[in-house]
């Protein structure tokens, strides 16, 4: 029986202890002021996925709270969605040290938490915002100006989810026209949420293993008289 929305909350909550005490990428977690988990709906049917915490975040605790995810509170508002109705998170969970790009061990030591916040949240759509959250999330290094806005059903972790990659709204606030393709691109979500999730993978159901062959026996005189009715 698949768990409930309770027990999911439960499960996500105790994901979240665990992060804050995570070490697996020494030099984040000794540059870091604490963990950014990631905030919103934890029933949400829609997930966005950034690159990494900056300053303004690793202060809060919170992802997207600067100039980016203003922008992205705006783009929300143009689709009749806040942040409440949404789930937000990133790639890595820690603040690179001066804002970096994330080392590719990094990714791979945040890779788990990432995929158990998504099968726990269970969202329909996941929008990768930017290069990382994209390359990771396809599975393929093409980057985002040849796969944005293409939507397509991935399965990650082990749930299938509608992927809809979207440049990172940072980038658009350095490129003024790339706003505008963010604004036209988040008008495509109200209908791939209308679709609903995708079908989901069966789980693998193990066979049981094949007994032994083993040379059949010889009959004891007493099975072959009660086989003929002897007695």
């Amino acid at each position: 029986m698949p768990p409930t929305a309770q027990e999911r909350r439960e499960a996500l909550k105790a994901v979240l202890h665990q992060a804050r005490e995570c070490t697996r990428c020494p030099q984040l977690a000794a540059t870091r002021t604490t963990v950014v988990f990631g905030c919103g709906h934890a029933d949400a049917d829609l997930m966005f996925v950034g690159e990494a915490p900056g300053r303004h975040e690793d202060e809060r605790g919170l992802p997207f709270v600067g100039q980016a995810g203003q922008l992205l509170d705006r783009l929300l508002g143009q689709i009749g969605l806040s942040r409440a109705d949404v789930f937000i998170t990133n790639v890595l969970q820690c603040r690179p040290p001066g804002n970096r790009d994330p080392h590719p061990e990094e990714v791979e030591h945040c890779r788990e938490y990432l995929v158990e916040k998504l099968e726990l949240v269970q969202p329909a759509l996941v929008c990768s915002l930017g290069n990382f959250a994209t390359k990771l999330l396809r599975g393929d290094p093409a980057g985002i100006t040849r796969v944005r806005g293409r939507d397509e059903v991935r399965v990650i972790g082990g749930r299938a989810v509608r992927l809809l990659p979207l440049f990172h709204p940072a980038a658009a606030l350095y490129t003024p026209a790339n706003v505008d393709v963010l604004r036209a691109d988040f008008g495509r979500i109200p209908g791939l949420l209308a679709l609903g999730p995708p079908p989901q993978p069966e789980a693998a159901v193990p066979e049981p293993p094949a007994a032994p062959a083993e040379a059949p026996e010889e009959p004891r005189p007493l099975a072959v008289a009660a086989q003929l009715g002897l007695f």
